[in-house]
């Protein structure tokens, strides 16, 4: 009787030891739920620097760091604008069994996307996932891939233009042929241009080498421009702006970083608040165990657009705001100085 009941408690302490060890282990149970505890690994792939793409990861990281301090472990890796290198990060964080894997920008999707069918994968500042092959629809993602979208209101952009410059006939489209988002927006941007009786040319870069060559073949020829999210222009605004702002050619752009860095106006989306949409979907999918493949592709609300004019531009394109835009910056200027 003795021996029974230690080899009783022999098994007790043998299953209670298991079970204190299957609780440790950083790994999900039976359920695929999380384990509480854990620190997840998100590596991150930005295409490359610029302010929209930088302020879409800061909004992702400082939102998981401020909600749940130390349960993330968050790797950046920038590709500096090569394709190339998108797929080497993408291939090593899954190589090193990373948790879940954001992408910035279309390029870094798709690399993404092509290293790991397994993986969780977040996107954020893709235009649109569906017409970029990522995902098999926007509502229903039907993958391991899901995210945020940042499809600007190109036809209140349009409407912007006219505002600011009613007497514009014919707008030139700058965009890199080579990005798909990039050709998307040209698409809808034409479309919405056209609708408004405005003649549109496009202009397309595949480099930043060319940038300035492609700006000062459309002095003479248009009376606007436009640039979506389009990033290798983005990050390349204050060459632009050094060729069409003493032509007097206004540049409407798709967010406000590329005002800011030499654009004339936007109404468009803020990619700090895009990021912080991303990672209430990080948490959905690690912290909460959602099923990504049923995750829709997120959007900004209209709600949450901002006005944003260059007022340096403005006025050396020597153009008169209209009552109800001024009224809108003579607010917000207003709220900042409260």
């Amino acid at each position: 009787m003795k021996n029974f009941r230690r080899i009783a408690a022999l098994v007790v302490a043998l299953v209670m030891v298991l079970a204190f060890a299957a609780c440790g282990k950083e790994t999900t149970n039976g359920d695929d739920k999380p384990v509480a505890g854990k620190v997840y690994k998100i590596g991150v792939i930005q295409l490359m620097e610029h302010d929209a793409l930088d302020a879409a990861y800061n909004g992702f990281k400082d939102t998981l760091n401020a909600e749940y301090p130390g349960q993330f472990d968050i790797t950046l890796q920038n590709a500096q604008g090569e394709q190339a290198n998108c797929v080497t990060i993408a291939n090593n964080f899954v190589a090193n069994n990373y948790d879940l894997i954001l992408a910035i920008a279309t390029p870094a999707a798709q690399a993404a996307k092509q290293a790991t069918g397994e993986i969780p994968i977040l996107v954020t500042a893709v235009t649109d996932p569906a017409d970029a092959g990522l995902v098999d629809s926007n509502e229903v993602p039907g993958g391991n891939l899901s995210g945020t979208s940042d499809l600007n209101p190109i036809a209140q952009q349009a409407n912007l233009l006219l505002q600011l410059a009613p007497e514009v006939k014919t707008v030139g489209v700058l965009y890199n042929s080579g990005e798909d988002n990039s050709v998307f927006q040209y698409e809808l941007a034409k479309e919405a241009l056209e609708a408004l009786g405005i003649e549109v040319q496009a202009y397309t870069v595949a480099d930043s080498s060319q940038i300035q060559t492609v700006c000062q073949s459309a002095v003479g020829k248009i009376d606007a421009a436009y640039i979506g999210t389009d990033n290798l222009l983005a990050s390349s605004m204050p060459i632009v702006s050094q060729v069409l702002t003493p032509a007097g050619i206004p540049v409407i752009c798709g967010e406000a970083n590329m005002v800011n860095n030499g654009g004339t106006a936007t109404y468009g989306l803020n990619y700090y608040t895009l990021g912080q949409k991303t990672a209430a979907q990080a948490i959905d999918v690690l912290l909460n165990g959602a099923d990504i493949s049923n995750m829709p592709i997120g959007y900004c609300s209209e709600s949450e657009l901002d006005l944003t004019i260059n007022a340096e531009i403005i006025d050396k394109l020597g153009i008169t705001l209209p009552a109800e835009l001024q009224a809108v910056v003579d607010a917000a200027t207003e709220a900042v100085t409260e």
